[in-house]
């Protein structure tokens, strides 16, 4: 066995991987969320087919969604090992454990909290990219140009009250991932300041509080707009 397969099969080098694809994916969750805050722009949905389309047929975009499925791909199978072999060391729980000592409710769930992200992942996968992707198009026309209507799309979803109960309710487990998550990929990969630290911390709790609403607040918004106050 190389080197380099010795590395990243033991848990240190899984922690790096999984820390270094972590910190990727919150770099696609700022582009993704502000790209979606075009869906609030009052102009019928054009902003965000445009947005879409561009997202759909840039070349370079298509490049790293293969990135991002790797980067996907890679944080969820080495977290699941990585909470396999925690489990295998220790399978017998303390008799007596007082956790609030040493870690907070986030860190001792990361596997509950990504289980339930990973489902609400697919569902989410399926009802948007795929049938955006793979589905019968229903097009527009924009300033000349014809554009799928994938804000239709977005907007029926968020009429549907267990939908947007999904919706939320993955909001809330991926902003408990990011609170101790965030600021964990830093210490594992050994960026430890008593400086710096602190505003790590500081910003990854203010980060996994803001975007994880900012995406809860688009079917909240459609919802109680469309559905309650209609």
């Amino acid at each position: 066995m190389s080197w380099f397969s010795k590395t990243f099969s033991s848990s240190i080098g899984r922690k790096l991987l999984v820390a270094v694809t972590g910190l990727f994916l919150c770099s696609f969750l700022v582009v993704h969320l502000v790209g979606n805050l075009q869906l609030f722009k009052g102009d019928g949905g054009a902003s965000f087919n445009i947005y879409s389309h561009f997202m759909a047929t840039n070349p370079l975009i298509r490049t790293m969604e293969i990135v991002l499925v790797l980067g996907f791909g890679f944080h969820i199978y080495e977290a699941l090992v990585l909470t396999r072999r925690n489990k295998s060391v220790r399978p017998v729980a303390y008799a007596y454990n007082r956790p609030q000592d040493n870690s907070n409710w986030s860190s001792r769930n990361m596997g509950l909290l990504g289980t339930v992200i990973l489902v609400f992942l697919i569902i989410h996968l399926y009802n948007f990219f795929w049938r955006a992707r793979f589905g019968e198009p229903n097009m527009i026309p924009i300033e000349g140009t014809d554009y799928d209507d994938l804000y239709s799309v977005v907007v029926q979803s968020f009429h549907l009250w267990w939908y947007v109960l999904i919706y939320v309710l993955g909001q809330i487990a991926l902003g408990y991932h990011l609170y101790h998550g965030f600021s964990s990929a830093f210490h594992t990969l050994g960026l430890n300041h008593k400086k710096y630290t602190p505003a790590i911390q500081k910003f990854g709790a203010f980060f996994s509080i803001v975007v994880p609403a900012g995406f809860a607040s688009m079917p909240l918004y459609f919802f109680i707009k469309d559905v309650v106050l209609s």
